[in-house]
Order: C-alpha cells, then structure tokens, then sequence
C-alpha cells in the first residue's frame, strides 16, 4: 500500500475527534472562547441534549468580516499575540476548536464588533465554507451547532441518552461559571432553564462564595472555610468544607490553575492528603480550591481537552496545597457542620426528615482564648477516666458560663454515652467516645512535633498472641511506634510483649491496640515509611484511648471534655469524620413542640 496525503475535510475530522467527544467538548470550547473575548453575559441553548442544536450567544467584543474568514480556519488564533507557547493566558489558544466542529455539523458563526455598523455570518457544513454575508445581530457573537457529529455517523452513535449529555454539558458550564463568578450564564435545553447565574458583584472573595453556593449548595457555602496562601509566586485561593460535609465520591471536589477547570491526579492527591486526619479513606470532602501561577511555570498543553496540566515544582504546588488546607481546617477550631444539626431535627420531626427550609450557621468557628486555662481546671478528672463516679442530671439553674462558653455546660449524661450541655440559646449533644477520640488524637499529633510520645512502663508486661506474620511486620517496625510510645518485643514465634505503651491512653485494651496496629500495617506496602500513614495509626491509637461509650462521667468530667473540645482544633468530628456533637438551637426545639 502506497503512502498518500489525506483529503483536508478527513484530515479536519480526524482533528475534530480530538477536540470534540461530545456535545460537552464543543460547549466548552464555545464557552472559553466566549470567556476570552471578554464577555459578562454567556447564554447556551440546546436542543436533545445538543445533538440537535447548540447555540451559544455572547456579548464579548465580536468579530469583523476578515476575521470570521480566518476563525474558521486551523490553527488560526487571536490568543497568542506572539508565537510564545509558554506565556499563556488565556483558556483556549490552538485555534482548532471551531474548524473541528464546523467539519462534524453545520456551523453558523454570527458576530458584530460594539462600533461595526452591521454583523456578518459565515456558515461551515461539514468542513466546507461558505462565503461571509451581511446579518443582523448585537454586539457580540452567536455560535450555532446543528446536528452535531451528521458527517461522522461512527462518532455519532457512541452518544449517550440526551440526558446523560445533557449532564456533561452542565458540569463544563458548572465549572466555568465556579471561574468566572462576575460573569451571568444560562442554559436552556428543549425550551426548559437548567441554569442561570447572574454575574456577581463586589470583591471576589464574597463573590466566589456566592457563585460556589448556587453550583454546590448552600449547604457548602455555609458550612465552608476560606482558604489563602502564597508561596513563591504560587497563589492558593478558595474554599474547603468541613469535614462532616462529605461525600462517598469526588464529585464535588473542584481545582482550577489559571482560572481552567483541571483534572488533575497531583491536586487531587493532595486533598486526600490535607483531609487524612479528620476523614474516612472511603469519604471525600468538598473543596473548590484556584491556584494562579506564572504561566510559565505549568505545562497546560498536555492534554488536547487541557483538563490535565503538569507543574515544573509539583512539591511545591502540593505542599502549599496540603498546609494552607489543613491550616483552614485548624481555624474552624471546634466547628462542626450545620448539616449534623437540620438531621437532627429533621428525624425528631413526628412526620419524619425532611429538607430544611433554612440553615442555622454554629455559634464559635475559633479557638477562644482563655479555654485552655479553664479546661486545665478540670483536667485531672480527665486522663484516663479511671475512677469516674456515677452522677445524676444536674438539676442547678443555668450560671454565666452557659452564656460564656459555645459548648456550654454539662447538663447531664444520656445512656452512659451522650452528654447533654446547655449553651445560652440551645442544647448541644456530644458524643463523648467520638469527642474525646479527637481530643486524643490531637494530643498524639501534638507529642510527635515535640520529639516522641511519652512511655509509660506497664507493671506486667503484655503478651499478645498473633499470626507469625503479623508480629513480623510489628517487630520490623518497633523502631517507628517507640516513636508513637508503644515499646514492644518479640516473644517467640507469632507473639510479642509489650512493656511500655502511650502515657496518654490511661488505661486501655493493650492486646486489642496491638491488633488493630498489625492490621493497620497489614496495609502498608514495605517501603511506605510509617510516617506518611502517620494518620491512621494516630488514629487507631486515639480510638483505644478514648472514653468508651457506657462510661458514667460526672459533672466535672463532662465539662472538662468540652472545654478542652472549645480548646482544641479539629474537635467537631472524629477521626474518620464524623461530627462528634449536634447543636439545637432553642427556637427550633420549640418549633417541634409547637411552640413557633
């Protein structure tokens, strides 16, 4: 077979495949061109989920009749003013996206420049171009797609149901609008609103906010924390959500470098990473988080879709990822999210849950000065919990320290498991095993930045009995958890003793901790270092020394655990993530009493 050229209609088809999948793939180029025309207003249109018609409609700063001529063409672009691949600024800047789809479907490309006197049109089918003719249109530019993918029927039947494309085209428009809170979108398909956004006004902090609200809920809004770091030239900006506001997937979790929406395996990794303290591996947080970096530093032209990027310094762009996030969570303090609280009534309802009809943000969000002193005045009844007497309901009135503290006081105790607090305008409920396991799994973290746990020898050494194999993995690192506090040795085939564990456990199921850490490292590949798992093994430690549900407390303990929970950041949900109290305000309880 001899070597030939291909015809320019197949060679522009095959380019086509590349840059558009699916109705989606051509919104967003759309879209982005739009966005990099300067435009305030983006309206999309679709008919059976696109592939009947799309048409997106502007009012950027629109094109003249010469350059229509040229839009239509490879490789032809009003991004890059220079041949320079490196400084990019823009969204798009191949000039593919609208020859592409001009060769799969019947192009219409109508734009007016704001002093032009008239607007011109130039139509493609199926790769073939029209002349450029006289039109009517505002300022601006109106893209129509009609019968998307007729000149390739193969890509055509690859297609999903219209609505499963209609999904598609609302997480790219979701996105982009996520980017670009100033500017309003809509999009209609089969004559039905989907979505519409109007630009927001004001600073851009607020206004991405806002815009993060109406795409991911209120829900998110009101329970996320701002996020603000700046390391070499690298910007981190956004919001992340607290950890008892989680998902079973990633789907909400939205990243974008210079204002493009990205995928990326390294930004998504270091979410796990700065979430791995106070999130189950199965759970998922929900983040929107921009990162803005010179240009030159980011390679976005590695995929032809460019929702993959590669960073010159990935440790960097990681480490600031990690640290600012995690710092944002410290700052919520004790916080939890409101979502825990409207369960909450929802189920007390007599007819069942239900949507909340409004949300009620948490009192506090900070550490309050001046806690830790007051927690200290109960800490002796605290460690261990060895001796806890039995106490009823405290029946005094309400002091000044309801008033004074956002956890309140200590009312009571509930099935040996909830305690129940007072607070100036509500009830809180706290999970007392939960609530304390955090606190331990501070006070871990807390003794490894200081240079290792405290020991504490045990008056008879503990013999565990395992598999060979698990006190193998124990043994090769005893090394690591004396770090962690826990010294051990071996003791014959398949069992080690242990003769000195964490001070700060108290008194705990020895054998049971053990277990769990030979289960935890059955996990761990050799060659991970315990230190970056760090996280779990805390946290399994943490869950054996912590009070159990079933243990009595009196007063002074109650108060003890939330004052040091006011005290201590992280403290509104355990260790895999979640909440470790309910707050009810008194208005809402009276409600479900018809009393409001």
């Amino acid at each position: 077979m001899t070597i030939r050229l291909l015809p320019e209609t197949l060679v522009n088809r095959i380019a086509a495949g590349e840059m558009v999948e699916r109705p989606a793939s051509a919104v967003k180029e759309l879209v982005e061109n739009a966005l990099d025309a300067g435009a305030t207003r983006i309206d999309v249109v679709l008919k059976d989920g696109g592939r009947v018609l799309i048409t997106v409609t502007d009012d950027g700063h629109g094109m003249g009749a010469a350059e229509l001529e040229l839009a239509v063409q490879r490789h032809a672009t009003s991004k890059l003013p220079g041949d320079d691949l490196v400084h990019i600024g823009t969204l798009g800047f191949r000039g593919e996206a609208l020859p592409s789809i001009g060769a799969v479907s019947r192009l219409v490309l109508t734009s007016r420049r704001a002093d032009a006197d008239e607007a011109c049109t130039i139509s493609v089918e199926g790769g073939k171009v029209a002349p450029v003719q006289p039109a009517a249109h505002p300022p601006g530019t109106r893209v129509e797609v009609r019968d998307l993918f007729y000149a390739t029927p193969a890509r055509l039947k690859f297609l999903k149901a219209a609505r499963t494309e209609l999904t598609h085209v609302t997480d790219v428009i979701n996105r982009l609008a996520m980017a670009h809170p100033h500017v309003g979108f809509s999009l209609f398909d089969d004559a039905r609103q989907v979505i519409k956004f109007n630009p927001a006004q004001g600073e851009l902090f607020p206004a991405r906010l806002d815009r993060l609200g109406a795409v991911m809920g209120r829900e998110f809004q009101d329970n996320a924390m701002p996020v603000e770091a700046e390391r070499e030239g690298v910007r981190l900006s956004g919001f992340a959500g607290l950890p008892t506001l989680s998902r079973r997937n990633a789907a909400m979790q939205f990243l974008f470098v210079n204002g493009r929406p990205v995928r990326d395996k390294l930004l998504y990794g270091a979410l796990r990473g700065a979430y791995q303290d106070v999130l189950a591996s199965d759970r998922y947080p929900l983040v929107a988080l921009f990162l803005d970096l010179p240009p030159e530093t980011v390679d976005i032209n590695v995929h032809p879709a460019k929702t993959e990027v590669r960073f010159r310094d990935a440790g960097l762009v990681r480490g600031l990822i990690v640290g600012a996030t995690k710092h944002a969570l410290a700052e919520a303090g004790h916080r939890t999210s409101t979502t825990a609280s409207i369960a909450a009534l929802g189920a007390a309802r007599p007819e069942g849950p239900r949507p909340p009809t409004q949300v009620y943000a948490p009192r506090g969000g900070t550490v309050h000065r001046g806690l830790r002193d007051t927690a200290a005045q109960y800490h002796a009844a605290l460690p261990g919990m060895e001796a806890a007497p039995q106490a009823p309901a405290v029946e005094a009135p309400v002091d000044e320290a309801a008033a004074a503290y956002p956890l309140g006081v200590a009312r009571g105790q509930l099935h040996a498991t909830y305690i129940v607090a007072q607070t100036e305008d509500g009830i809180v409920i706290v999970d007392q095993h939960a609530a304390h396991e955090r606190l331990v799994h501070e006070r871990i973290k807390g003794a490894l930045k200081e240079g290792g746990v405290a020991r504490q020898g045990l008056l008879i050494p503990e013999v565990v009995e395992l598999d060979e194999a698990s006190a193998d993995r124990l043994l090769n690192r005893a090394g690591e958890l004396e770090t962690l506090g826990l010294l051990l040795e071996a003791f014959g085939p398949g069992s080690v003793v242990v003769r000195e564990a964490p001070a700060l456990l108290g008194e705990t199921d020895i054998k049971g901790l053990v277990r769990d850490l030979a289960e935890d490292l059955a996990e761990l590949e050799e060659a991970v270092n315990l230190q970056d798992r760090l996280s779990e093994v805390c946290a399994t430690m943490a869950c054996h020394g912590s009070i159990r549900a079933g243990r009595t407390l009196n007063t002074s303990e109650m108060n003890a655990l939330l004052r040091e929970m006011e005290a201590t950041a992280l403290s509104g949900q355990c260790s895999h993530g979640r909440p470790t109290y309910v707050e009810l305000k008194l208005h809402d309880v009276e409600k479900l009493f018809g009393r409001r």
